[in-house]
């Protein structure tokens, strides 16, 4: 029994190493931090004006206010980085190391390789949400009327819902990476999987003011995740038990996705060919 909780406990001290990990390398990229700070911000403007002059002709679209709505393009603007849309954010490494074959030396490690992947991604997002989610956050909020909570509950609530985002969104990645597997040059998956998430997330439009109908069954997609409930959450959107019904929503698609990625990395690794040298 003791032997069992020493193993456990080295695993979440091996993990926990790996997201710091994460977290410190992304440190280390200042000049792109910053350019990245002041790139979300510029596109924080662009978005905010678009948003004005829709919400102008179409007043409470998809049941936000003009302060709810723009706080919705801050919000995501602020998550850009910390929930990548698109095969990026350390993941394209993995894809690059199928490609040329360092992936083998990856399964010799003696640790699992989605749980490796998955703790360095959660380093890096929460490097990401400090270093490029607060400051845009902080500018959209002085430079326009924005609709955050004043009470510390929902900011809570949408700090579990951040974490269960960057979870979905690393399983979506990573299922998109291991397409490597067999078809070497994964790019083309890797442009679909970014579009559908841009597009399902929120990120153009909040999923909300979609036609009925529609809309409806888009919220129930994995992307709806990424964006759309942890904005819901912290504009207040859910009350009470929604709230936990919420953050189950996200929780169970990153539960099944991780399954469905662990039988997909199975199945590729049951019988490896290694690229390159």
């Amino acid at each position: 029994m003791s032997g069992v909780l020493l193993r456990c406990g080295g695993g979440v001290a091996l993990y926990a190493a790996v997201a710091r990990g994460g977290f410190r390398r992304y440190v280390t990229y200042r000049t792109a931090t910053a350019a990245g700070v002041f790139t979300n911000t510029v596109f924080g403007f662009i978005l905010t004006y678009a948003y004005l002059a829709l919400w102008d002709e179409r007043p409470h679209l998809g049941g936000y206010d003009q302060a709810q709505a723009l706080t919705f393009v801050w919000l995501g603007q602020a998550l850009l980085a910390t929930v990548p849309l698109g095969v990026n954010g350390g993941i394209d490494e993995l894809q690059e190391r199928i490609r040329n074959g360092d992936i083998a030396v990856d399964l010799y490690r003696p640790a699992d390789l989605q749980l490796w992947w998955l703790a360095s991604d959660l380093g890096r997002a929460a490097c990401q949400l400090l270093g490029r989610g607060v400051l845009p956050m902080a500018v959209g909020a002085l430079a326009f009327d924005l609709a955050l909570p004043a009470a510390p509950l929902p900011w809570a609530a949408f700090l579990v819902s951040a974490v269960l985002a960057v979870t979905v969104g690393f399983a979506l990645r990573y299922l998109v990476a291991l397409t490597a597997f067999w078809l070497l040059d994964s790019s083309g998956t890797a442009v679909l999987g970014g579009l559908a998430a841009t597009f399902f997330s929120g990120m153009l439009l909040p999923l909300r003011a979609f036609p009925e109908g529609f809309g409806e069954v888009v919220r129930l997609l994995p992307w709806a995740s990424m964006l759309q409930v942890p904005a819901d959450v912290l504009l207040g959107r859910y009350e009470g038990a929604a709230v936990l019904g919420a953050l189950g929503f996200q929780a169970g698609w990153a539960a099944v996705l991780l399954a469905v990625g662990r039988l997909v990395q199975s199945a590729a690794t049951r019988k490896v060919v290694v690229q390159g040298g």
